[in-house]
């Protein structure tokens, strides 16, 4: 059960990398085909895979990273790169090259970006500056004038798909391995969620109560100081204060032993009587002996 503090994308991220496991493998599978594809069909497969490289990176802000605003900005930017790459008529492969290249800049640029941001708390860091490099380095040799013929968009997209499954993978495996970790950390046991459930609901009835409205009148400082209100108390010291008064007027009310029903020590009077002498503790009873009793004759 995770517990009431826990934001909404924390869950959605629970979930996020059997999507993102799929989309490496979907890659995979876009790298392998691509490359057994005729000339002629390259310009009419390269929208659909930039389209999907949209999918992907809503699928990477909807998992709650740091820099979902980042990928959601991506997504919007590579559906409008692939809408232009459906509806565009050139027959040539200038037109598909060069935007493929851009894809590649943008994305390989934000790679080592992220890459170098997290290097202090993501320790796959180094393999995403990789991949952002690689990806960089081949978009702008598709941007570039020697990348015209057929042959050199399908090994392009065909680099493309493979660089993009490894990526996704790997985010994929860190936010299941986040997952595994926040699921431990977040499960309670009922009565612990049953307080911390109390402590939440106290606390918002506290933060809810209206407050009174400032007084803007220009006072002289003696009767400021005289009408000055006390600090405003926090929800967790009048918590402690409350506990502390509870416990005073039950002590004055004088239930201040162990609860009922609880087991208490052994009665003073049972314990035998303590030597005084060498003799006495030689004929002392051993352990927890009861003391025998007197003869009824007093001898």
């Amino acid at each position: 059960m995770l517990w009431s503090g826990s934001s909404p994308l924390t869950v959605t991220r629970a979930g996020m990398w059997g999507f993102l496991m799929f989309a490496g493998a979907a890659w995979l599978v876009i790298g392998w085909s691509v490359l057994r594809l005729e000339p002629i069909d390259v310009t009419r497969v390269a929208g659909p895979i930039v389209l999907f490289g949209a999918v992907c990176e809503a699928l990477r802000a909807l998992a709650g990273t740091r820099t979902w605003w980042l990928n959601a900005g991506l997504a919007v930017l590579f559906t409008a790169t692939g809408v232009i790459m459906l509806v565009s008529d050139d027959s040539g492969y200038t037109t598909t090259a060069s935007l493929i290249g851009w894809y590649l800049l943008v994305r390989g640029a934000v790679d080592v970006a992220v890459g170098i941001m997290t290097r202090g708390s993501d320790r796959v860091w180094s393999l995403l500056v990789t991949v952002g490099v690689l990806e960089t380095g081949l978009g702008f040799v598709s941007a570039s004038p020697s990348a015209r013929g057929a042959q050199t968009v399908v090994v392009i997209l065909g680099g493309l798909g493979v660089l993009r499954a490894v990526a996704d993978l790997v985010t994929a495996l860190r936010l299941r391995e986040i997952a595994a970790k926040g699921r431990d950390v977040l499960e309670l046991p009922p009565e612990r969620a049953t307080g911390l459930a109390g402590y939440s609901a106290g606390r918002t009835d506290f933060e809810g109560v209206s407050r009174k409205p400032a007084k803007h009148r220009a006072r002289d400082t003696g009767a400021a100081a005289a009408t000055a209100e006390p600090p405003r108390e926090s929800f967790h010291d009048r918590v402690v204060r409350t506990t502390a008064d509870l416990d005073a007027m039950l002590a004055q009310a004088g239930i201040t032993g162990p609860r009922a029903g609880a087991r208490t020590g052994r009665d003073a009077r049972d314990l035998p009587p303590v030597p005084d002498s060498p003799a006495g503790i030689e004929n002392a009873p051993a352990g927890n002996a009861a003391r025998p009793e007197p003869p009824a004759g007093g001898h």
